[in-house]
C-alpha cells in the first residue's frame, strides 16, 4: 500500500522531470500576473489622486481593503485547499483574481475600488498559498528551495513589466490608468496549463486516495530514467491522527510554529508593503512629479528578479534560517538609507537594493513557511500565518499615512526599518532549520523553540 512515507521517499528521490518543468512554467506565468496585479493600485494611485480626486487617506482605505481580501483569501483559501486539493484551489484562485482584476478597470470612485480590490485580494492570496504549498509538496527535497526561487524569479518579472507599463500608460492621461488593471488579468491564459497539472501526491495519500496518488507519482516519475528502489521507513513520517483538524494549528509544537510564523509574516508584511505600496505616492507627495515618482519606482523594481535569483545559490545549501536573518537586517539598513536621501541617483540605488532584498526574503519565506506544517494542515497553516500578515496590514497603510502626516517622510522609513529588525530577531531566536530535509521530518522536528534538531544540521 502507498503510505505517506513511501510516497514522500518516491517523490524526494526524483530528478526534475517533464511534469515538474510543466508545473514550474505554469506557476511562474501565474505568479508574473499575481505580482504585477499586486502592485497595480500602487502605480495607479497617483493618477487616481490627480484624476478622480482621491486623497492619501482614500488611497490608504482602498489599499487596506485589498489586504483584508488577502487575509480572507489566505486564511479560508488555505483551509479550502486542504479539503479540495492543491490543484483545484490553485485554479479557482487564479480565476478569481484575474476576473476581479479586470473588474478594477471599471472603478470610478472610492467604494467601487474598495469592493474590487477586496475580491482581487481574496484571489491573489489564495493563489499564493496554494501555489507555494504545491511547490513544496511536489518538488524533491534537495531542490525545492531552488525551484521556488526559479518560479519567483520568473514571476517577479511581472513587477518591472507592470511598473514600466504603468510608467508608459498612465501619463497618457484621462482613463489610461484603466489599462493597467486590464493587464493584471492576463493569468487567465494559464488556466489550460493549470487544468493539466497533477494533483499533489502527498495530499492524495493523506486523503486516503492511494490509486490517484500512485497515478500522480507515475506522472512525475515519467521520463526520470532508472530509479533506485525505495524502502519505507519503519516509523511512519506522518502522524496518523489529529493532523487534519484545524485546531491542530493552535496546540503543541504546531501551535508554536503557528505563533512564530505569524509574528514573522505580520512584520515582514508591514515592512514589505510599507515600502512597495507607498513609494510612488510618498515621492509624489514629497515634491516629485507623478512621472518622476513612477520613473524612480520603475527603475528600483528591476531589483526584484535578481533578488529572487539571489536565493538560488543559498536556499538549499545554507537552508532558510540564516539567509532570512541576514537579508532582513540588510533590508532594514537599505530602507533606512533610502529614506534619508533626496538625491535621485541615491533614491534609485537604495530603492533597487530594497526591492532586491525583499524579494530574496520573500522567496526564502515562501519556501520556509509551508515546510513547517504537517500535510493535513499544511496549506491551512501556511494560509493562516500568511493571512495574519495581510490582516495586520489592513492597518499598515493607515499607520504609514499617520506617520507621514505627523512626523514626515523620513519617519516612514524608520518605521519600515524597525519592522524588518523585528523579523530578523524573531527568526534568529525561534526559527528552526529546514534545508534539504523531507517535509515529513521537518513537520515533526521543526519546532521553533530556539533549539533546532541536529538531524541533517550540516545541510540545513
Amino acid at each position: 500500500m502507498l503510505t505517506p512515507s513511501l510516497a514522500a521517499a518516491r517523490m524526494d528521490r526524483l530528478p526534475i522531470t517533464r511534469a515538474h518543468r510543466i508545473a514550474l512554467v505554469a506557476l511562474a506565468f501565474v505568479f508574473m500576473f499575481e505580482f504585477g496585479d499586486l502592485n497595480t493600485f500602487a502605480y495607479a494611485a497617483p493618477a487616481l489622486v490627480k484624476n478622480l480626486g482621491f486623497s492619501v487617506q482614500d488611497v490608504a482605505l482602498v489599499t487596506s481593503s485589498a489586504f483584508l481580501g488577502m487575509a480572507m483569501g489566505a486564511i479560508f483559501g488555505g483551509r479550502v485547499s486542504d479539503l479540495i486539493g492543491r490543484k483545484r484551489a490553485l485554479l479557482y484562485a487564479t480565476l478569481t483574481f484575474s476576473v476581479c482584476s479586470l473588474a478594477n478597470a471599471g472603478g470610478f470612485d472610492v467604494p467601487s475600488f474598495v469592493v474590487c480590490r477586496f475580491f482581487t485580494g481574496i484571489g491573489l492570496s489564495a493563489m499564493v498559498v496554494a501555489a507555494t504549498t504545491y511547490i513544496s509538496e511536489v518538488m524533491p527535497a534537495p531542490r525545492r528551495g531552488r525551484m521556488q526561487s526559479a518560479v519567483m524569479a520568473v514571476g517577479l518579472a511581472g513587477i518591472p513589466c507592470m511598473s514600466f507599463s504603468a510608467r508608459a500608460i498612465i501619463p497618457l492621461g484621462g482613463d489610461a490608468w484603466r489599462l493597467v488593471f486590464v493587464l493584471g488579468s492576463g493569468a487567465l491564459l494559464a488556466v489550460p496549463a493549470l487544468l493539466a497539472l497533477p494533483e499533489s501526491p502527498r495530499w492524495l495519500v493523506h486523503r486516503q486516495r492511494p490509486h490517484s496518488a500512485e497515478a500522480a507519482i507515475a506522472r512525475f516519475e515519467a521520463g526520470a530514467g532508472p530509479l533506485e528502489p525505495v524502502q519505507e521507513e519503519a516509523k511512519p513520517a506522518v502522524p496518523k491522527t489529529g493532523d487534519s483538524r484545524y485546531r491542530h494549528l493552535f496546540i503543541g509544537r504546531t501551535g508554536r510554529t503557528t505563533a512564530f510564523l505569524a509574528v514573522v509574516w505580520v512584520f515582514q508584511t508591514l515592512g514589505f508593503y510599507g515600502f512597495v505600496a507607498w513609494v510612488p505616492t510618498l515621492l509624489a507627495q514629497h515634491g516629485f512629479s507623478v512621472a518622476e515618482s513612477l520613473g524612480f519606482s520603475a527603475l528600483t523594481t528591476i531589483g526584484a528578479v535578481p533578488g529572487a535569483l539571489l536565493a538560488w545559490p543559498v536556499t538549499d545549501r545554507l537552508g532558510r534560517k540564516v539567509p532570512l536573518v541576514v537579508v532582513s537586517l540588510a533590508t532594514a539598513a537599505s530602507g533606512l538609507a533610502y529614506g534619508l536621501t533626496f538625491n535621485p541617483v541615491a533614491i534609485v540605488v537604495f530603492g533597487f537594493c530594497v526591492n532586491l532584498l525583499i524579494q530574496t526574503f520573500a522567496t526564502l519565506l515562501y519556501t520556509y513557511s509551508p515546510e513547517l506544517f504537517p500535510t493535513g494542515v499544511r496549506n491551512a497553516g501556511h494560509g493562516l500565518v500568511y493571512g495574519t500578515g495581510r490582516l495586520a496590514n489592513i492597518f499598515g497603510p493607515m499607520i504609514v499615512a499617520a506617520i507621514f502626516a505627523s512626523l514626515g517622510y523620513q519617519a516612514v522609513f524608520v518605521y519600515i526599518a524597525l519592522c524588518w529588525l523585528v523579523v530578523a530577531v524573531a527568526i534568529a531566536a525561534f526559527g528552526p532549520r529546514t534545508g534539504r530535509r523531507p517535509l515529513e521530518t521537518v513537520a515533526e522536528d521543526g519546532t521553533p523553540t530556539g533549539q533546532t534538531t541536529r538531524t541533517n544540521s550540516a545541510s540545513a
